[in-house]
Order: structure tokens, then C-alpha cells, then sequence
């Protein structure tokens, strides 16, 4: 995790970003970003350098002769007005135009970046402050980018909708993504899912790193990341790359229009699609319509994901309560798709508190697998009740956590079958889930267990209340004579 130190200079920074006028989260994580793009850059071009002459070799540059200037190495010494018209005239520009190199894969987010540092001393202060920031290692590099992105869900988010992380992990773990998997989120925004999962397959599998064929899929075949915001395309492919993963593909798409002509492509789905969205018909595309009559966005998602999966594939997704006992045809529809169509594995409730402060919604960890033949046989359902923080807006650490629970229940559901209903998992057969209208809430099929109490006959109960009343009539009546 990060450290005290380099969170401290990350605040610093912040603060010269917020003091100077820019105070929208995004925009300074943008910013933030361009600059340690181009520091990055510096840093690859040094590394090849000192790589070249050791073997007396020649390589390709990304600064060419007359461009030596441009690189962080060499401006960050600048006086403060000089830095200024080299970065905000030359280096723009020149990390814009990266964009012809195809080796640069990261160049094409950055063709609509807009320098947006108003001063000189702003900007000296903010590359003085990033210079000290050590960025050698993975995981630093990781660490920096995701506290800057926490950052996004303090300041009252614009619309994004970060899901925290340790639930992101959670349903990594659960799906355990293999070497060979495609894994793809359609609503990425700044790709949690997607780092979660590389981060997995470096801790659990790492021997895929030593098989050529397996390392160059996970660098430029097993990420895809789709949004409608070109600042969290940005941010997401940026924290992509910070951590590791050289050409994620990272696109500006509406998943759910016609021109997402995905189909039967992916092995692994992992999302948080918006809720709350209600689209016009037309701008969904008429195969999802077909599955599902509806412009829940929520809905549509479901619909999608089917779509997308080969025959095998995997999903994991959140999903809000309505989606799991809505009574639209709409809902019903889709819930019956997947239980009757294909493979329903599991229905994790999570409570009302997880996306807190920004939303209060209950929401729910939906994992199926896409067969096109059914096989739901019976549906594993847990009722998630702590998460390892408060509940409430401040969200603070406390020790109750179902989350090592849930997994190792997961992963061991043999063991789950004869649990009873009044427990916090158990199994509930499709048949049943039939009867009640393909109903997924937990609260349909869970037994809460009542303790019999044993009260006495009620003619003892009313002497009781005759003799208590007797004594509160005594006591008045000897108030009375005191005060005569």
C-alpha cells in the first residue's frame, strides 16, 4: 500500500494544483497524468540508452536529435518562464503528435490533451513536486495512481462511479482469471477491473511471464476496457500502463449501440455497469432488444455481456437489487434468460452501505457462465453484511469482513450443501427459483429463526399490573398527607 511519505507529496502537489484554480478532481488527475507521461517517457528513452551502449547497439528513439530538449531530464532544470514555453508550445504538442509512432501505444489518449497549467511558478512547483515522487517499481507506480484516483471519490464524483476496491478484488478472486482468459469491461472508466485482474495473474500465475506466447497476450490481447468518457479512457489506460500492461485496449465506445458489433469474443466479463440510466430505444442496439424490451441501462448490460461471452465464458458483475426481483416483463425476462439459457452460479447480496458516500443503493454480485444450453441447477446465495468498513458515509476500517468468507465459501461449495436457510449461504434449487418468477433477492428464500419466548398466563400478568397500580395509588395517597 502507499506509504505516509509519497502520500504526502502527492497531497502537496494536489493542493499547488488546487490553490492555482484547477479543482476538479479529473482535470488535475489529468494533468497529473500528461506529466508523468512525459516524465515515463524520459525514463524509457534513458533505460534504452544506457541498454544501446552497453551492447553497442543502435535503437530506435522517441526523441529524435533535435527534440533532446523535450525530455523531462532536461527541462525539469529550466528556469520557471523557459520550463513554462517548452512544455506548454513543444512538449504538448510533441506527445500529441506521438500518435504516428504505432510503437506508442498510449499516444493516441493523449491526442485531444490539453496543457491546462496556468503559470509558470505552478508548473515549477508541480515538476519539482512529481521529480521527488520515486516511480522505479510496478507496484509504486500502481500505488500513486490509485490513491490519486480514490481522490476522484472524496470530491463528490462527477457521475463516475468508482467501485471500491477491495470489492473489485473480490470478485477477481472469485472468478480466479486464467493466463488464457480475453477479459473485457464495457463500462471500464478507470479500469479497476481490469488492473485487479493483472495484478491477480501476476501474484498467482506469474510462471505465464516465462511462456512468450502467454506474456505477449497478457501485453496486447487480454484487456479490453470500454467507456464514453475520453477523460476515464484516458486515466484508465494511464493506470493500465502504470501498472505494467503495455497496449491495453483501451476504446471511446457506446457499448450498448450498433456500433459495438462484438459478438462471442471475451472469456471473462468483470463490471459495475451504470444503473439509473434509462436510454432511448433507438440508440440500443436491436439484438439486446430483442433479448430484453427495456431502456434500463441495468438490463441492457445483462443483455450485452451474454452477447459479448464465447460459449464458456465467464461474468461477474454488480448489479442493483431491482434487477433482482423487479417485476417488469423486462426483468423477469432477462433473469429467466440467464437461469433457463444458460448457467446461474451465484447471487451475492451486499449491503445498502459499499458505494457509500456517493450512492446508498443495495446492490448485488451476480457470477454466471454463458452455456446457450442452460445448466442451472441450483443458485449459491450469500447475504453479505460487513465488508471490512463502516457502513456509513466515512467508511472507516472495523474488523467485521465476510469477504475472506465469501471466497473460500465459494470455492468450496461442495461443502455447502447442506447448509440450512438460516444461514448466511446456502443453495436454493432452480426449481423453486421457477415458482417465484425467477426471483433472485435473498429475502424470498431466506429463514430467519424465531426464539420461542415463554410468557406467563395473562390472568397472573393483570395482578401483577393491579398490584403494581395498588402501590402507586399508596404512594399518592401518602404524598397527600405529607403536604397537608
Amino acid at each position: 500500500m502507499i506509504t505516509g511519505e509519497l502520500k504526502s507529496k502527492v497531497d502537496k502537489i494536489w493542493e499547488t494544483f488546487w490553490t492555482g484554480g484547477i479543482t476538479n478532481p479529473l482535470t488535475v488527475i489529468e494533468q497529473f497524468t500528461y506529466l508523468l507521461f512525459i516524465k515515463g517517457l524520459d525514463e524509457v528513452e534513458t533505460k534504452n540508452e544506457q541498454e544501446a551502449a552497453l551492447l553497442g547497439i543502435d535503437f530506435e528513439r522517441i526523441f529524435p536529435e533535435d527534440k533532446q530538449h523535450l525530455r523531462w531530464s532536461k527541462f525539469k532544470n529550466l528556469e520557471a518562464t523557459q520550463m513554462y514555453e517548452i512544455v506548454s508550445n513543444e512538449v504538448f504538442p510533441f506527445i500529441k503528435n506521438l500518435h504516428d509512432n504505432k510503437d506508442s501505444a498510449y499516444a493516441k489518449y493523449m491526442s485531444d490533451a490539453i496543457f491546462m497549467i496556468p503559470t509558470p511558478q505552478m508548473l515549477t512547483k508541480i515538476v519539482d513536486g512529481i521529480d521527488n515522487i520515486p516511480m522505479k517499481d510496478r507496484d509504486t507506480k500502481g500505488d500513486l495512481y490509485e490513491y490519486l484516483l480514490s481522490k476522484i471519490a472524496t470530491a463528490g464524483t462527477n457521475g463516475q462511479f468508482r467501485t471500491p476496491r477491495h470489492i473489485i478484488d473480490m470478485m477477481v478472486e472469485l472468478v480466479k482469471p486464467t493466463p488464457e482468459d480475453i477479459i473485457v469491461d464495457p463500462a471500464a472508466g478507470s479500469a479497476g477491473f481490469l488492473v485487479a485482474a493483472g495484478e491477480y495473474l501476476r501474484k498467482h500465475r506469474s510462471d505465464l511471464f516465462l511462456v512468450q506466447s502467454l506474456k505477449e497476450h497478457f501485453n496486447n490481447h487480454m484487456f479490453y476496457g470500454f467507456d464514453m468518457d475520453r477523460t476515464m479512457l484516458r486515466i484508465g489506460a494511464m493506470n493500465m500502463m502504470l501498472h505494467g500492461i503495455e497496449n491495453p485496449n483501451i476504446e471511446y465506445r457506446d457499448s450498448l449501440s450498433e456500433q459495438n458489433k462484438d459478438k462471442d469474443k471475451y472469456t471473462l466479463v468483470l463490471a459495475n455497469p451504470p444503473f439509473k440510466g434509462s436510454l432511448d430505444y433507438e440508440a440500443v442496439a436491436g439484438d439486446l432488444l430483442k433479448v430484453v424490451k427495456t431502456k434500463k441501462t441495468e438490463l441492457l448490460f445483462l443483455a450485452l455481456f451474454l452477447r459479448i461471452l464465447k460459449t464458456g465464458g465467464r461474468c461477474a458483475c454488480i448489479v442493483p437489487d431491482g434487477v433482482l426481483f423487479g417485476s417488469s416483463k423486462a426483468h423477469k425476462d432477462i433473469r429467466k434468460e440467464i437461469v433457463e439459457n444458460h448457467k446461474l452460479e451465484a447471487i451475492i447480496s451486499m449491503p445498502s452501505g459499499v458505494f457509500k458516500p456517493y450512492a446508498g443503493v443495495s446492490t448485488a454480485i451476480m457470477i454466471f457462465t454463458k452455456t446457450g444450453v442452460g445448466g442451472t441447477d441450483q443458485v449459491w446465495f450469500y447475504d453479505m453484511k460487513a465488508d471490512g468498513y463502516s457502513l456509513d458515509d466515512k467508511r472507516t476500517p472495523i474488523e467485521d469482513n465476510d469477504i475472506p468468507d465469501i471466497i473460500a465459501r465459494f470455492h468450496n461449495r461442495e461443502a455447502e450443501k447442506d447448509r440450512k436457510r438460516t444461514e448466511q449461504s446456502f443453495f436454493v434449487p432452480v426449481e423453486e427459483i421457477r415458482e417465484n418468477d425467477y426471483d433472485l433477492s435473498i429475502n424470498k428464500y431466506k429463514e430467519i429463526e424465531y426464539e420461542e419466548v415463554q410468557y406467563e398466563a395473562p390472568s397472573i400478568i393483570l395482578k401483577r399490573i393491579r398490584e403494581i397500580e395498588e402501590q402507586i395509588v399508596d404512594g399518592l395517597r401518602e404524598l397527600e398527607d405529607m403536604l397537608k
